[in-house]
This record gives C-alpha cells, sequence and structure tokens, in this order.
C-alpha cells in the first residue's frame, strides 16, 4: 500500500501533508481486499483533515456576527458542570493524542478499540460545553447531535467544517461543498487518498451521504420493528415493508441536518462490534488515521472553545484552564488558548469596536 511520508507524529500540533504521495497503484490480494471498508474509512476522515488545513479558516469565526454577539447565560451551578464537561473533553484529547507517540505499528492498530471513541467523545464533550454556555443542558445524543446542526445551518462554524446534507434517501442536498458534484461525476476508480480540494470535497459529500443513509434506515428499522409505532398498510394492516417517497421525507425532516458531527459519532464504534474487528486487522495507514483525528478533534474543539471564552470572558476562561491537572494544563490546552483562543477574542473585540454605532 502507498505510505504517506513527513507526518510528525510525535508533535501534538502535527499535520498530515495536504497532498499526499498516491503515485503508484493499490496491491489487490485478499489481505487487501479485506482492508477495504478501513480504507474507504480512512479516506473519509483524511478528507476531513485535508479540507480543514486547506481551508484554513479557523480565524475566519472572530469575524462572524454571530460570534462577535455571542455572549452565555452562566450560572455558579451550571459553571461547575460546564468544568466538568471540559475537563471531559480534554482528557479524552489528551488520550488521542498520546496514542500515535507510540511507534509500535502492532500497538497502534490495536488501539483503535478506544481511540475511535476517544475522538468522538472529546467533540461531543466538547459540544455540550458550547451548548452550555448558551444555557442548553442537554446530554441526549440524539439531542445534541440536533442542536449542532442546527448551528451548523445557521453558520456558527467555519466552512471547512460548515457543509451538511438534507433531505429524504435517494433525494440528498449536499450544501456548502461547491466542487463535489462536478467531481463525483467524473468518478473515483480507486481506494487511494483523495489529493486534490475537489477530490476532497467529492469523498466529503460521499461521507455525508453513506452517514444520513445509516441514520435514516437505522430510524426507520427503530419505527417498524416496533408493532405499537410501525407504519401499517391502509388496505391490509400488515407493517410496511417499504417506504413511499413521502415517508421517507417524513423520516429526513425527524432526523435533522446531517453535518460533521455525524461524521464524527460514525467513531462511535464498541470495541465487542465485529466491524471494530475490520479496521484492528486491516492493512492501513494506521499512523495517519491517528493523526488525521486528532487534527480533526482539534480544529472542533478549538471553534467550541473559542465560543466558551467569549461566552464567559477571556480572563475567567483562564482562571477555568489554570484549575486544571498540571498533565492538562502545561499541554496544547494552555498552548491553545494562547495560541487561538486568546487572539480570536481579541479580535473579535477589535472587530466589534470599529461597527459603527447605532443611531
Amino acid at each position: 500500500m502507498t505510505q504517506i511520508t513527513n507526518v510528525t507524529m510525535h508533535s501534538p500540533n502535527a499535520q498530515a501533508p495536504l497532498a499526499p504521495n498516491s503515485g503508484g497503484s493499490l496491491p489487490l490480494d485478499d489481505n487487501w481486499r479485506k482492508s477495504i471498508p478501513a480504507q474507504v474509512f480512512l479516506n473519509h476522515f483524511f478528507a476531513m483533515d485535508y479540507h480543514i488545513q486547506h481551508q484554513q479558516d479557523l480565524f475566519d469565526v472572530a469575524k462572524f456576527p454571530i460570534f462577535q454577539q455571542f455572549h452565555g447565560s452562566v450560572t455558579d451551578a451550571s459553571y461547575k458542570a460546564l468544568e466538568k464537561l471540559l475537563l471531559n473533553s480534554w482528557s479524552a484529547e489528551y488520550a488521542l493524542r498520546i496514542t500515535p507517540v507510540v511507534n509500535d505499528e502492532q500497538y497502534l492498530q490495536s488501539s483503535l478499540h478506544w481511540t475511535f471513541p476517544q475522538a468522538y467523545y472529546s467533540a461531543l464533550f466538547s459540544a455540550r460545553a458550547f451548548l452550555a454556555v448558551q444555557g442548553i443542558n442537554v446530554s441526549n445524543e440524539e439531542l445534541i447531535r440536533k442542536r449542532i446542526g442546527n448551528m451548523v445551518v445557521r453558520g456558527y462554524y467555519p466552512a471547512s467544517i460548515g457543509y451538511y446534507a438534507l433531505g429524504p434517501i435517494n433525494s440528498y442536498r449536499i450544501q456548502r461543498l461547491p466542487m463535489a458534484k462536478r467531481f463525483a461525476a467524473a468518478g473515483k476508480s480507486d481506494l487511494l487518498l483523495p489529493s486534490r480540494e475537489g477530490s476532497v470535497q467529492a469523498e466529503l459529500s460521499q461521507f455525508l451521504k453513506t452517514t444520513r443513509d445509516q441514520r435514516i434506515k437505522a430510524l426507520r428499522n427503530a419505527i417498524q420493528n416496533n408493532p405499537k409505532t410501525a407504519l401499517r398498510s391502509s388496505k391490509t394492516g400488515e407493517i410496511l415493508q417499504k417506504f413511499s417517497i413521502e415517508q421517507y421525507k417524513q423520516l429526513a425532516r425527524q432526523i435533522g441536518y446531517t453535518t460533521y458531527f455525524d461524521m464524527l459519532s460514525r467513531l462511535r464504534i464498541s470495541s465487542t462490534n465485529r466491524e471494530i474487528e475490520r479496521f484492528v486487522d486491516s492493512e492501513i495507514d494506521v499512523k495517519l488515521f491517528h493523526q488525521s483525528l486528532v487534527n480533526i478533534v482539534a480544529h472542533v474543539n478549538s471553534v467550541h472553545e473559542a465560543y466558551v471564552a467569549k461566552a464567559l470572558g477571556m480572563d475567567a476562561y483562564r482562571q477555568l484552564v489554570a484549575k486544571l491537572p498540571s498533565y492538562l494544563q502545561e499541554s496544547f490546552v494552555r498552548d491553545r488558548m494562547n495560541s487561538i483562543v486568546a487572539p480570536m477574542i481579541a479580535t473579535s473585540s477589535e472587530q466589534k469596536d470599529q461597527l459603527p454605532m447605532a443611531a
């Protein structure tokens, strides 16, 4: 299999190269064929990371009116809950970051049992913190998913993670990936990593579609497998085996939007689930997969932390970080606060000061 070079694994801020060396052809032996599902999964997450790096738009958030006008509703009680949510997010991200430091392919392969969920739960807890500073205290993951989906659509996120899908099965509409349709029409005849922005957007579009497929089919199964909720034929009273277009539209409305958050939730694979074995036994570039996840989680969490700091005020946010255990306080958390969060808050204040006063 083609290897990706120049990925510095020891640095917490290391990034995979934008244009991987994808020359040559992939092997087609039986072992590789068994690895195809895992390679497709890697391609999806590599594309997410590539798109983030290509856009380089994290600091655009500071210029959004929605960010500049963002304020929180944090009480003493909710502040304690907020601290716990952020601690959970950062602890999971810390564990995710230190795993790739081990330079042992076998260990990295088996570590997928916990690194997949760590990536998802780190983003989940930071999303909950983002909602909590707005007075939205929810722990149900389906409600969190819908809230975050609405915020993606309303423009809280930068373009790098601001894309989404909507509509019923077989009629999806992909938004904010303008190059996806043209490049998807050209087709992709191999399983090589996407290496240009057009093919990356097509990959992300496909990832959105398969993720939305899963959600819609799971919802349909949940409804139809319960005799109390199952839709039945008006003629025979039997449980429907096929849905109409209108019924699929109802499912789509119930699901809401499919966003980056749904894509990350695909990582929530149980270690007892046979699906994880496909990844553990595969011949994919596990180091690259780890690094892509580290980069994605860092980007998502940076956005959420900027909103939290905006709601609390930078001084209060610094005090919160100062209370952390030393292994976190002296790590990426402090680095990100100083290099990303604080400059974003400062830029936002400058932009706001330049707005004309209302008459």
